[in-house]
């Protein structure tokens, strides 16, 4: 009894001591205290958010994860296990809870408890204005402080303000930050069981953060939850239904919405440049031009593109040997918990990418094989996704020694059309823009394979040669010339001596094909990319005039030398630039700027413009309108008959574009497009190689294109190019490029400048 009178009586003594002390330095701290201004005006830090057109998310940029939530939106029952938990009596003090720190301070010389006496009005001040340093300066600060903020603001204010800015692990802050990093939930989505989870973290928000320390965080939730009984926040059956809940963990990835990193990262970069580091926490929201549909159609073709490629070629050799001798016994495997335990964590360290999983072959039969995950998952893949076993030389059994895809082996796993194939993480990369042509709006972008493994955007980048898909550029520049696509040209061998091109050695291009038609109509030339067609049409009209003239879709003139093999598309470009090049082609003349930002919505619900925005209302033609009707119905016939036949089955009569393929198949391109939707696609290596036998543009990046285009333009009603006026169309002879009336029946159509029409009729052809 003398020993509790003797706790009783120092307890109190502390208490008046300290009140002596506040009291005391009083007049000291108060003139260095900070105003209160942010408070009444409060404005959290919150991360630069990237959205689609639809409103979607794309990604954030910033150090706090945070969701702001209005007080009156947040739940009753969320509130009562906060103040159950964190300041029973919040709604009856005055900022300082004496009767609190009594209480703690008893409990702790009794040694029952350690508790402590923070209000959540002082957590607040030492939130937004104090350090963590614990000195009796900061102590009474913050209490004075408290003191301050209770006089300003009302307990729902204060309520708010707590709510938002307090810390709760895994870089969130505020509650409704947290039930999504936690759950992938809004607050008002959450159970009782959830709600006592996250009013247990700000205690010490590491400890008891569910991710790392499951069972701790389970019993601090118990705690949360027998305060709410005890102090009737809850009743019994509450009780009991939500301490047998079970607690079903989902980490949010941002709740990313669509997958479109490239695009996020050139936001980031832009938004960066003009407003420099604050933008990571000042709460923009930037809406993108990109459309969700067609962002999510962009990946999977590039993906299943990919995984194409990789399929028609020998394996490499796997990533990694896992030694399964130890677990065989009479080629059975024994202890599998055992095995995959240890296959687990061999394979931490490699990578996982999207859905492409590294595993190990733990058993592999002629049409079947078993897998063991990352993730601990067993897999097996049959027949369908063996796709590149079979390409394995050393497949059959006379050449077990040679193979490259074995028992143990470390390769990557993922879903093909629904079933799982043998892959391996791609050292080609492939990429996809599009646009629509007549505004130039980005719609979709994929600037590589994945952004985590290789941040390069080959779209905005990459500077690399064209190949065949420039040859487009060079008929237009004909036909500005008085070039006609019913013009013969000579598809013959040629030859330019060193003396002639004033260099070290001779010029003998070939067609791709080895192939050699003669005299060919420019038309059939662009079809079939004769390449011999191109650079005698090249010559004819002269390379310095077509330098000048290609000049104007907004290729940088250095990097398009004035030269015979420029029609074979040795010069560099962007991806970017190609594809609003080719739009002019689509919108009847016009060159679009591409863009990507549709607006810019700062804190305030207020809209902002960047100093670099780009606005297309006023573009000027850059080619006459005749020229591009006359290139689109060239283009379409690339479709129709020629390199890019395979895209008919998509069986539109409105689309049009060109294959590309470069020396020893190191690049791979197509672009095509309807009058309002372009897309581009491009294969090839970071480091200049062959990309193997056979692999043009029409194998590798054609396939991308119509697998995205079957979507994109799916639902769309054909749109057929308006003829402007200045044209003649007049039957030609498909032989020889003569008219013929337009009663022949052996005839076909072409269409002609009016200036430019054969009024004699005379054989033309270019040698």
């Amino acid at each position: 009894m003398n020993s509790i009178k003797q706790i009783l009586i120092i307890s109190t003594s502390i208490i008046l001591s300290s009140i002596a002390l506040i009291y005391y330095v009083y007049l000291l701290i108060v003139p260095s205290l900070p105003p209160l201004d942010n408070l009444a005006d409060y404005r959290p830090k919150e991360p630069l958010q990237v959205f689609t057109k639809e409103g979607d998310l794309i990604a954030e940029f910033g150090e706090e994860h945070r969701d702001f939530i209005k007080i009156n939106n947040v739940p009753q029952k969320m509130i009562n296990a906060i103040i159950a938990t964190e300041d029973r009596r919040f709604f009856e003090h005055n900022g300082i809870d004496f009767i609190g720190i009594f209480r703690a301070t008893y409990k702790t010389l009794l040694g029952i408890s350690f508790e402590g006496a923070s209000t959540i009005t002082m957590q607040v001040a030492r939130n937004f204005f104090l350090t963590s340093d614990k000195t009796i300066k900061r102590k009474i600060s913050e209490i004075l402080l408290s003191l301050e903020i209770e006089k300003h603001l009302s307990k729902e204010q204060i309520l708010e303000l707590y709510m938002n800015q307090i810390y709760l692990g895994q870089r969130s802050f505020g509650f409704n930050s947290a039930a999504n990093t936690y759950f992938s939930k809004n607050l008002n989505e959450l159970n009782t069981a959830e709600m006592a989870l996250l009013a247990g973290l700000p205690k010490a928000p590491s400890r008891y953060n569910p991710f790392n320390n499951y069972d701790l965080a389970i019993k601090r939730q118990k705690d949360v939850l027998a305060s709410m009984l005890r102090h009737g926040f809850i009743d019994e059956p509450t009780y009991i239904i939500a301490i047998d809940e079970q607690i079903n963990l989902k980490e949010s990835k941002m709740k990313k919405d669509v997958d479109a990193e490239f695009i996020a990262e050139m936001v980031r970069k832009d938004l960066f440049e003009e407003f420099g580091e604050k933008i990571y926490s000042s709460g923009l929201k930037v809406y993108t031009t990109i459309k969700s549909t067609n962002q999510k159609l962009a990946n999977q073709a590039v993906r299943d593109g990919i995984i194409s490629y990789i399929n028609r070629h020998q394996p490499r050799e796997p990533d990694g040997i896992f030694d399964l001798e130890n677990f065989i016994s009479n080629e059975t495997i024994e202890n599998e918990e055992k095995l995959k335990k240890e296959v687990i964590e061999f394979l931490k360290k490699f990578s996982t990418f999207d859905d492409f999983i590294p595993g190990v072959i733990t058993k592999m039969q002629p049409l079947e094989i078993e897998v063991i995950l990352k993730d601990g998952r067993t897999i097996n893949v049959y027949k369908k996704g063996l796709k590149l076993i079979e390409n394995d030389k050393g497949y059959e059994d006379e050449h077990e020694e040679y193979r490259r895809i074995k028992v143990g082996g470390v390769y990557h796993f993922t879903k093909f059309s629904k079933d799982w194939i043998i892959t391996q993480l791609p050292e080609v990369e492939s990429a996809l823009v599009a646009m629509d042509p007549n505004s130039g709006e980005i719609n979709a972008l994929v600037g590589g394979f994945n952004f985590q493994k290789n941040k390069y955007n080959h779209i905005t980048q990459a500077f690399r040669q064209p190949g065949s898909v420039f040859k487009p550029f060079i008929y237009s520049a004909a036909i500005e010339k008085g070039v006609t696509p019913a013009t013969l040209v000579n598809d013959n061998f040629f030859f330019m001596t060193a003396d002639e091109l004033m260099t070290k050695e001779n010029w003998e291009p070939k067609n791709y094909n080895d192939k050699y038609d003669g005299p060919t109509r420019l038309r059939v030339g662009l079809s079939k990319s004769k390449n011999m067609v191109a650079i005698r049409t090249l010559k004819y009209i002269d390379p310095k005039y077509a330098q000048d003239y290609v000049s104007r879709f907004g290729f940088d003139k250095k990097k398009i030398p004035p030269y015979l093999s420029l029609a074979l598309g040795v010069a560099e470009v962007k991806p970017i630039n190609l594809i609003s090049a080719f739009a002019v082609f689509a919108n009847g003349g016009y060159l679009k700027e591409p863009y990507y930002i549709d607006k810019i919505i700062d804190s305030n619900d207020r809209q902002i413009k960047l100093k670099s925005s780009i606005t297309n209302e006023d573009t000027p033609r850059i080619i006459d309108p005749r020229n591009a009707f006359i290139m689109d119905s060239l283009l379409k016939d690339v479709i129709k008959d020629g390199t890019a036949k395979r895209a008919r089955i998509l069986k539109r009569t409105d689309i049009a574009g060109k294959t590309g393929t470069t020396n020893d198949l190191i690049d791979a391109w197509f672009v095509g497009y309807n009058p309002e939707h372009i897309a581009l696609t491009w294969f090839g290596y970071d480091t200049p190689q062959s990309l193997g036998k056979h692999e043009t543009g029409s194998r590798a990046a054609l396939p991308i294109w119509i697998d995205y285009m079957k979507g994109a333009l799916d639902g769309l009603p054909e749109k057929i190019y308006a003829e402007p006026e200045g044209i003649i169309p007049h039957k030609i002879n498909p032989v020889d490029g003569t008219l013929t009336s337009n009663d022949d029946e052996s005839g076909i159509y072409e269409y002609f400048y009016e200036e430019f029409y054969p009024q004699d009729n005379a054989f033309f052809m270019i040698n």
